[in-house]
């Protein structure tokens, strides 16, 4: 795919990108091309991240342009005024078919960056994660899930699933069966929802789904 395409919308403030799982979103050891070196080979300019996503996990990016927009943006994730909206094909079944997971999340040892759940979770801890999620479907295998969270802690979508014995498929870090052979995990970033910081006009974006077959046979649950 050319990067080209994987452009889902632009304007002065900031692009929207389209990530593949296994792009990291930032330069890292591997020496590979980010996302954030495509973009800014692409668009000729210096961009700023203002939020991330797993290497492992597909879809929505946002970029900023300018240093105004990207402290506003980030001000926007760290007040929870952005909607973000994931799609995740986990193995099991969820305990209900909507509600919502509250875990404490504690700190990651460096060593395998992992973060470790605790259902005693205190909800004016620092360090608790919250999430909403709806069962949507099932393929033949596996249980399609909308994951809308709250509060943005890391691996916090991954954690959880597997803290309710339901791992992400491909997510053996996590507790899955098995890897996906191209070392991907089924978790995609779905939508995002937001008051444009400049004209406070709302901004509604989405993902394509992965190209896999897996993926594409959930095009029928969703609809």
């Amino acid at each position: 795919m050319q990067f080209s395409e994987q452009v889902l919308t632009k304007n002065h403030q900031f692009c929207v990108i389209n990530k593949l799982a296994g792009q990291p979103v930032q330069p890292d050891l591997t020496g590979d091309t980010s996302i954030l070196d495509m973009a800014e080979k692409y668009f000729h300019h210096k961009l700023y991240l203002v939020h991330r996503l797993d290497r492992p996990v597909s879809g929505l990016i946002l970029l900023a342009k300018k240093t105004t927009a990207a402290a506003q943006l980030s001000e926007l994730f760290k007040t929870r005024r952005v909607e973000k909206i994931y799609l995740a094909l986990v193995e099991n079944d969820l305990p209900e078919m909507e509600g919502t997971l509250i875990h404490q999340i504690d700190p990651s040892p460096k060593k395998n960056n992992k973060s470790h759940t605790r259902e005693d979770a205190d909800e004016d801890n620092n360090n608790v994660a919250v999430t909403h999620y709806k069962v949507m479907g099932k393929t033949t295998t596996y249980t399609l899930v909308q994951l809308n969270p709250v509060t943005g802690k890391h691996h916090q979508i991954r954690a959880q699933l597997s803290s309710v014995g339901c791992p992400i498929k491909g997510d053996v870090k996590y507790g899955a069966r098995r890897g996906n052979k191209d070392r991907s995990i089924s978790l995609h970033a779905w939508k995002l929802s937001f008051i444009h910081p400049v004209n406070k006009k709302q901004n509604d974006y989405e993902s394509p789904l992965p190209e896999d077959e897996i993926w594409q046979a959930c095009k029928e649950i969703i609809k």
